[in-house]
């Protein structure tokens, strides 16, 4: 689902698949993160289909992105530790911080999932986390 800052090529799963849709209301609260922030936000992944989240993710077939609820955006420094402060803003509930590593590969995690999703996986929410 496109908005006024981000295109389904953007949003479309890596593996070439066509796979590009996001949950709606996801794609509100990062238009209105991007707003906020007042800067472009570069995604490095967004949606992935099940195959793809399992050839790429320790998440395996039914991770944050297969549910069109997660991005991962390339950011670092000052501007990283502001996007984590404005996505709980609103409401994000699960952050992932990978700030190590060339700088061109920093990203944020930013997901929206739930109470069910909660359920399913025996993990809290709201949480963040870094990657090694």
């Amino acid at each position: 689902m496109a908005t006024k800052h981000f295109t389904d090529k953007e949003l479309m799963c890596k593996c070439g698949c066509g796979d590009c849709e996001m949950d709606e209301g996801f794609m509100e609260i990062l238009e209105k993160i991007r707003i906020e922030m007042k800067r472009p936000l570069y995604l490095s992944s967004s949606k992935r289909c099940s195959l793809h989240n399992q050839a790429t993710s320790s998440t395996g077939e039914h991770g944050p992105h297969t549910f069109g609820q997660a991005v991962d955006i390339l950011i670092s420094g000052a501007d990283a530790l502001r996007l984590v402060e404005v996505a709980r803003k609103h409401g994000m509930t699960g952050i992932g911080v990978k700030q190590n590593g060339p700088v061109g590969k920093r990203f944020i995690h930013c997901d929206n999932l739930g109470i069910e999703y909660t359920k399913s996986t025996g993990g809290p929410r709201p949480w963040v986390w870094s990657y090694a």
